[in-house]
């Protein structure tokens, strides 16, 4: 019998010696994952060494089924508990253990498991190193039975994702439909089809459980077309602060409403008082919604749109008469009755939905583009501001519902509305930054929650934002003072060069990843000794980063960038460091908050030509050289011409522009460190395999082409072919980072390139 220093290897060889005999097409790469040791059928392994103690173990097994279950994975009706130097295997079944599997568990699963004494005595013990026994034990890992499992609101959403997968045309009722209401539709949660063998048919009426959760229970087309618009509770509760502040804004001679057209299942409302409900009117666009809306709130506020359901409200997963952006919901008669009182205050109080629609060829147009209110909104508004669907209901909730000085909005939204495309031009009261992690999204940004009065203000450039992160899940903790600066022109409006090119032949375009492109390009390809790159730095906010900035040897096939110069590519440099912002500062509070800007364009300019920004300029060349967005390559194009990145600081044949005009920086330790670390990766570089000597090679060329890695069979691990070269790009990575942060980000804010 093998002995084994190390469960690795264990493992490997028990999987080796069995998974031929399971399935001739299996390999590990098929059994492991989930951060477990493998499923394999429907049997969960787990290995030991050596098996200490049965019930620790067993209850780590549960974990991971627990997480199984959460993630919408079928559950493994085997358990098998492996001691690898005792070749023994012993045998749960997971079904008496389902109590334990329906909880969640916080950590890492094999923490904290000594205290678990639910195990009782294994159903089956195999001596696997026995002919006999190991058969046995083959017969059961061929076993592809589950436990059931019942559904909650922790692993719904879990199994939502497999569920649309599975069925493409599947909407929101096929999963979740039940009987109650006038549109009756047994959802797959109730009458298990797809996953009959792994779910038990869940047993409540309505879906009010899942309250919290409905906007994740959407289809993959709904969830595009609608947005997000789910407010975490404890965000909900806080932005009551400046509700409030919004009733006391009512006249004492006046009565208001609260309206919100997009109160999902009505968590904005979920800590209003019941006198604060009595005023609201809330509405939302999606059925299952709707109807939990209902259960919820009913009998507490003034009025739901529309008031009962009839056979007619359910119309494709949607609720008829409460489209928000239609020209019927504007025109509503209870609403309107209210909105042409003049003894009426009108508080709209909303988280509305977000998603930013961007025309791509062959991609059909969002229904909500094709809305009453968008094509006023473009009759109105300049520009793509009515792309985002956010700005559509904020735009929609000025123009149609707030006519009084005393009327207010309190509006959730990414600050970019206000700041740099200047939808609202109202008086600012008060405000609160959240972090838009906790919206059911997965980004860490800066979300406002604002309260605007509605009065006219178009001398502000400038207020703060009180910034609230969620902390221990139950604690809104006070952390920041946010200030949030207008943006007045960009960097395509002030520091694009725009100068005719001199001595244009034809030449080639390029992809974003630096190698010349096949697609069709959207500027003139062109090649001109005038040219040193293109630089690519557009829009203010940093939504995607390395989409929107980018430097490349020679055209972009894209457009949206500038040919840099070799008479002034220096001063220019700037935009591409302010474009690199988001990457190196992935705070919550900057992501949305932050963006760029040319508001500082005269005094750069003045002070690029006094000669007091030279150093500045010059650390931002360096900064450039050794950043991994800059893509420039050296490389022959399909026009026979040999195009050298110019801005990196390799000099193996001959001397870069970027090395001729470095000499003239003013090295600090910072800026030798990073100099003597690019010295060692290029020193690594030329014992590459692959390494062609006639190249010259910048940061990402030598990252793309020689920083190579293949996966281990065995173990399914990365392994680099070059792990000096590897190791060394690390550790510049990382030094580039600090040096940015240091001594180049004052300045851009100084300047306003970021604000």
């Amino acid at each position: 019998m093998d002995k084994y220093m190390y469960e690795r290897d264990g493992q490997l060889d028990f999987y080796n010696a069995f998974l031929p005999r399971i399935g001739s097409n299996l390999s590990i790469d098929d059994v492991l994952g989930d951060n477990n040791d493998g499923v394999l059928n429907g049997n969960l392994p787990e290995f030991k060494l050596n098996v200490t103690d049965l019930d620790t173990a067993l209850f780590q097994c549960i974990k991971y089924l627990s997480a199984l279950r959460i993630k919408g994975k079928p559950v493994p009706s085997n358990i098998l508990i492996v001691s690898l130097n005792a070749a023994t295997a012993w045998l749960y079944h997971s079904v008496n253990y389902l109590q334990y599997i329906e909880k969640v568990y916080y950590g890492a699963a094999s923490k904290d498991n000594k205290k678990f004494s639910g195990g009782g005595i294994a159903d089956k013990v195999f001596c696997y190193d026995k002919p006999a026994e190991a058969e046995e034990l083959v017969k059961i890992l061929k076993e592809k039975k589950f436990t059931k499992i019942n559904i909650d609101e922790n692993c719904v959403v879990g199994w939502a994702t497999p569920y649309y997968k599975t069925v493409p045309t599947a909407r929101k009722e096929d999963f979740i439909g039940d009987s109650k209401g006038k549109h009756k539709a047994t959802g797959e949660i109730r009458q298990p089809n797809v996953f009959a063998d792994y779910i038990y048919p869940y047993k409540g009426e309505t879906n009010v459980k899942f309250n919290y959760l409905m906007d994740r229970l959407n289809d993959f087309i709904q969830k595009k077309n609608l947005g997000a618009f789910y407010t975490p509770e404890l965000y909900a509760e806080k932005s009551l602060e400046l509700v409030r502040m919004a009733i006391d804004r009512v006249p004492n001679d006046n009565n208001y409403i609260i309206l919100d057209r997009c109160a999902g299942t009505g968590n904005l409302e979920s800590h209003l008082t019941n006198e604060e409900l009595s005023h609201c009117i809330v509405s939302t666009v999606e059925y299952y919604e709707y109807k939990v809306l209902q259960e919820l709130f009913g009998d507490k506020v003034r009025h739901i749109i529309p008031p009962i359901e009839t056979s007619e409200t359910f119309n494709a997963g949607l609720v008829k008469g409460a489209d928000a952006l239609s020209e019927e919901y504007i025109n509503n008669p209870i609403i309107k009755e209210y909105v042409e009182n003049p003894k009426c205050t009108i508080i709209l109080f909303e988280n509305p939905p977000y998603t930013e629609s961007q025309a791509v060829v062959g991609q059909a147009k969002s229904p909500w583009k094709n809305s009453y209110v968008v094509e006023q909104m473009k009759n109105e508004v300049d520009g793509t501001v009515s792309n985002d669907l956010g700005n559509v209901f904020i735009w929609s909730g000025f123009k149609y519902y707030l006519r009084q000085p005393t009327d207010s909005y309190v509006v959730y939204s990414p600050v970019k509305y206000w700041k740099a495309q200047h939808l609202v031009n109202k008086q600012f009261v008060k405000g609160f930054a959240f972090n838009r992690k906790y919206f059911h999204t997965k980004i860490d940004a800066c979300i406002m929650c604002a309260l605007w009065a509605n009065i006219d203000d178009y001398k502000t450039t400038e207020f703060s934002l009180e910034g609230y992160n969620i902390e221990e899940e139950s604690v809104c903790k006070h952390k920041y003072v946010l200030p949030i600066k207008k943006v007045l022109s960009l960097f395509s409006q002030a520091y694009y060069d725009k100068r005719p090119i001199r001595n244009v032949k034809n030449g080639i375009t390029v992809g974003l990843n630096g190698l010349e492109s096949p697609n069709k390009p959207r500027i003139r390809p062109i090649y001109s000794e005038d040219i040193v790159g293109y630089m690519i730095a557009q829009s203010s906010g940093f939504d995607n980063p390395d989409l929107n900035s980018s430097l490349v040897v020679t055209g972009c096939y894209r457009g949206n960038g500038f040919f840099l110069r070799k008479d002034n590519y220096l001063e220019k440099l700037p935009m591409f460091c302010a474009s690199r912002y988001i990457t190196y500062n992935r705070e919550w509070t900057e992501r949305g908050r932050i963006m760029k800007s040319a508001d500082g364009a005269e005094r750069h300019t003045q002070d690029v030509a006094n000669g007091k920004l030279s150093q500045f300029l010059l650390k931002c060349l360096l900064f450039t050289c050794v950043e991994m967005q800059n893509h420039m390559r050296t490389l022959t194009g399909s026009d026979g011409r040999f195009y050298r990145n110019e801005l990196c600081l390799d000099g193996t044949n001959g001397e870069t522009i970027a090395l001729r005009d470095i000499k003239s920086l003013s090295l600090n330790e910072k800026e030798q460190t990073i100099l003597n670390q690019w010295d060692m990766i290029l020193l690594y570089a030329k014992k590459c395999e692959n390494y062609t000597p006639s190249l010259t090679y910048g940061v990402y060329q030598i990252y793309a082409e020689l920083d190579t890695s293949h996966t281990d069979e065995m173990t399914g691990d990365t392994v680099w072919d070059n792990i000096e070269l590897h190791t060394a790009l690390a550790r510049l990575k990382n030094l580039v980072k600090n040096y940015y942060n240091t001594e180049i980000v004052p300045t851009l804010f100084e300047y306003e390139y970021l604000k």
